[in-house]
């Protein structure tokens, strides 16, 4: 397990160890860190240290560094009497080791390395003052000289709680955060603002002092359900998938979806399609078999999917309802979602099933949901995720840049796998057919969830790393990739 903690757990693990020295552990790892990303180029090597805690990390990694004989330029304008007490130490053993702190960034030379020390975790706000301009100007100094700029902790600018992006924000090259993972790192703007990522976890093991307040998706969590097949099987010993949708102009989306449940494993798909003129048989995936969409409801299902290309027809919001009152696990994506969100009635239906239902939205169907924004919904990505879980008593994947899982009982989880590849018509059926296969066939719902969308992302990255994508990326490829990368999961290649 990779557990993550928020800024509050990690303050009560660091009062807890308040009496080991964790502020030179973070300043030797750091330094350690630099020292090899700063090479032997012979340029200096620019710290700014801001006026916390963040500050002392990167003082004690100043002065290290120093004795690494590196040409180390510290600016630090922070009044030492307003300093936390370790970091005011910090700075004092770096001035008595013959440092000295520059009031301004050096206007001439070039830079081998910059490290960003201004700010750590638990920022709530924009920075402001001689602070935004350090970071602006790490920033263009980074671009300017083409060298590494090393974040501690978290880039000085994004919340490591949420993910969220103040103005300005260090767009670091490689980031060293201490003790455990944050949320905030792996979640909206904190992939593309950390660069490569590592942990230092200072001698300590969090999961000993503070429990985890989530954790990040990983195989582990789903691994004794990736069993090899008997050979004793049959097509009825792998479920009956259902998906309804596929209204005009919009049955791709269904077809996707069926598509995805067939090549992941279900051993019979059925596709309920809301057009009227719409083909009676997939000419690409002739297995699939086409259904009046009552009549796939009603079809005595192992699991079923409603969303892909529904609609909002009167037809769609009567088709919901069914499948909502349908005493078997539910996957509900797209068109559906938006059709909750406008209906209190079926809010309460859905909040109100004994099955398990899985929400699949992506951030502006989240707001739906929440009666809020986007903007809101990416400002907190595990909150929005964690309440529309409470309220529907449901399983949420709140799709995007480091996927959120969240649990009606407030559990929480963050996927790493996946890329921009996937940001293309489709691919969000596609994950709503994995869902549904694995449901289908058996597997429960948390850990159908968490593997579908891990192993969404998983292929998305495995062609990319072919050369199929992540520029042109469409989601019928990632279904080939998917089956793959399944099989290969389960026969441990």
């Amino acid at each position: 397990m990779t557990a993550l903690y928020r800024s509050p757990t990690l303050r009560q693990i660091e009062t807890a160890c308040a009496d080991q020295p964790l502020m030179q552990r973070a300043g030797a790892a750091a330094a350690a860190w630099g020292a090899e990303l700063a090479g032997d180029g012979g340029l200096p090597i620019l710290v700014l240290a801001g006026p916390g805690n963040n500050g002392g990390d990167a003082l004690e990694a100043a002065r290290l560094l120093r004795e690494r004989f590196f040409d180390v330029r510290v600016v630090c304008v922070a009044d030492p009497a307003r300093l936390p007490a370790d970091a005011a130490a910090a700075r004092e053993r770096f001035l008595q080791a013959g440092g000295a702190c520059l009031a301004a960034i050096p206007e001439e030379g070039r830079w081998g390395l910059i490290v960003d020390g201004i700010f750590g975790i638990g920022l709530a706000r924009a920075p402001e003052g001689v602070y935004a301009d350090w970071i602006a100007a790490a920033n263009a100094l980074r671009r300017r000289d083409g060298c590494p700029l090393l974040a501690l902790d978290a880039p000085s600018g994004l919340d490591a709680d949420s993910g969220r992006a103040w103005a300005p924000a260090a767009a670091a090259s490689h980031t060293l955060t201490f003790i455990a993972g944050k949320p905030g790192l792996r979640t909206g703007d904190g992939p593309d603002l950390c660069g490569e990522l590592r942990v230092a976890p200072l001698a300590l093991e969090a999961e000993a002092i503070a429990a985890p307040d989530g954790e990040l998706v990983e195989r582990a969590l789903f691994a004794a359900h990736l069993l090899p097949r008997r050979r004793n099987s049959h097509k009825g010993s792998f479920g009956s998938a259902g998906v309804v949708g596929g209204a005009h102009s919009m049955v791709g989306a269904a077809f996707l979806a069926g598509r995805a449940a067939l090549k992941l494993g279900a051993g019979r798909v059925y596709l309920g399609l809301l057009d009227p003129q719409g083909p009676t048989v997939d000419p690409v995936q002739p297995e699939l078999m086409l259904r009046r969409p009552e009549a796939v409801v009603e079809a005595g299902l192992t699991a079923l999917a409603c969303g892909p290309g529904l609609g909002s027809s009167l037809q769609a919001n009567e088709l919901l309802d069914r499948a909502i009152h349908a005493e078997i696990p539910l996957v509900l994506d797209a068109d559906a979602l938006n059709l909750v969100a406008l209906d209190p009635a079926l809010q309460a239906a859905v909040a109100a099933r004994q099955a398990p239902t899985l929400l699949t939205p992506h951030p502006v169907e989240a707001a739906r949901l929440l009666d809020c924004d986007a903007a809101e919904v990416q400002a907190d990505r595990i909150g929005a995720a964690a309440e529309i879980a409470w309220r529907l008593d449901s399983l949420v994947a709140l799709k995007g840049c480091g996927t959120v899982v969240a649990t009606a009982k407030s559990r929480w989880w963050i996927n790493t796998t996946g890329n921009p590849g996937l940001a293309s018509a489709g691919t969000g059926d596609v994950l709503t057919g994995i869902i549904l296969s694995l449901l289908a066939q058996g597997w429960p719902a948390e850990a159908a969830l968490l593997a579908a969308v891990h192993l969404h992302g998983a292929a998305a990255d495995r062609l990319a790393a072919q050369g199929t994508g992540p520029i042109g990326l469409t989601a019928g490829e990632v279904i080939d990739a998917a089956r793959s990368l399944f099989n290969g999961w389960i026969d441990g290649r």
